[in-house]
């Protein structure tokens, strides 16, 4: 394999690696997690876990969900015979059916390290979806096996499979380098286009950024304003829960954490923005007694202020241009306004029993 040059008409020789060399294996799923768009022809997932444990003993690879929210077991072939290749795979997509949007949510947050982050507007975000465009989550799943090789075996059962209504996609991947270390990587598609809950579930996690690295990766309207609500944040003497691309305020109270609001970068899905959480599933309307009409109160407070625009159940300030004095004074105010009624009125009792 090679590339040629329109103008001294040189090409680069590149060598073939296997699978197994130099740790190819992680290497592989780094970059599927990281070029979600690649896994499905027909349209990209949202990566929600990473060697996401099962009830009995395994690893999912990866685990995700496509646009229309079915969720997709991906599973990579390393070095197994294809029996034990496709007999993994559907444990796996057979576990992954059990897992109803709460537990998926449970899956996102901790594999985005983000206690308060919702599924339903992580996948939005992420798809682009309208307003209107409803989602049920999980009413199918998708196998998708990726290796250096997918033998006859394999295809031949995942192309029965699919005759049964049994997505399973096959795709084939190559890893190259050149002389000068540069690598390459090439796939193709070969083949493919209510029992009890699971009680417990695992992750690994995205590595968790920064403070230095998150300010670091906004604009200067970003930086302004993040850091003044940090300072604010350590002045109350609340706690800062950093994630894998951004940060949450929140208040710690009876054992419980209850979020304020949350901060993401340019570089995230959600952009350079600060979010309210108090609708989302980690905030105040699920966690605390806030009586529901000064949650209205508190989140009519936030429109009033001509920063926030409506995203999901909860609201969003994009940090698109730089802020007044007076807007982030404001701003800050209004989380302030949220801190004291979370400590005025506390947890709801179920909720400080656990």
């Amino acid at each position: 394999m090679g590339s040629g040059s329109e103008t001294d008409h040189e090409f680069t020789e590149y060598q073939r690696l296997p699978f197994e060399a130099d740790h190819e294996e992680s290497i592989l799923e780094k970059w599927l997690e990281s070029n979600p768009d690649a896994i499905l022809e027909d349209g990209g997932v949202l990566i929600i876990g990473r060697q996401v444990r099962t009830d009995l003993g395994g690893f999912i690879d990866l685990l995700a969900v496509d646009r229309t929210g079915r969720v997709v077991v991906v599973e990579l072939k390393r070095d197994r015979t294809p029996r034990d290749v496709v007999a993994q795979a559907l444990e796996y997509a057979a576990f992954a059916q059990r897992l109803d949007a709460d537990a998926l949510e449970r899956i996102l947050r901790l594999y985005e390290s983000d206690e308060s982050l919702g599924l339903v507007d992580r996948h939005r975000e992420h798809f682009d979806l309208d307003e209107g465009e409803a989602v049920a989550f999980n009413k199918d799943q998708r196998i998708v096996i990726i290796g250096q090789r997918i033998s006859p075996e394999i295809r031949q059962t995942a192309s029965f499979l699919g005759s049964k209504g049994i997505g399973v996609i096959c795709i084939e991947f190559t890893f190259f380098e050149a002389r000068e270390g540069e690598r390459l990587f090439s796939q193709y598609v070969v083949s493919g286009t209510q029992d009890a809950k699971v009680a417990s579930l695992q992750s690994g996690s995205l590595p968790v950024i920064s403070e230095t690295e998150f300010l670091d990766s906004c604009d200067e309207d970003g930086k302004a304003l993040f850091s003044r609500i940090l300072v604010w944040a350590r002045h109350k003497s609340l706690s800062i829960h950093w994630g894998n691309k951004g940060f949450s305020v929140g208040v710690d109270i009876d054992g419980n954490r209850v979020v304020v609001g949350k901060a993401y970068p340019p570089g995230s899905v959600f952009k350079q923005t600060f979010y309210t959480a108090l609708r989302g599933r980690a905030g105040i309307d699920e966690k605390t007694a806030v009586p529901a009409e000064e949650i209205e109160s508190l989140q009519k407070e936030a429109e009033a202020t001509g920063l926030f625009v409506p995203a999901g159940r909860d609201l969003k300030c994009r940090v698109d241009r730089p802020l007044a004095v007076d807007e982030t004074d404001a701003l800050v105010a209004w989380c302030e306004s949220v801190e004291q009624a979370i400590v005025k009125h506390g947890v709801k009792e179920e909720a400080a029993g656990n």
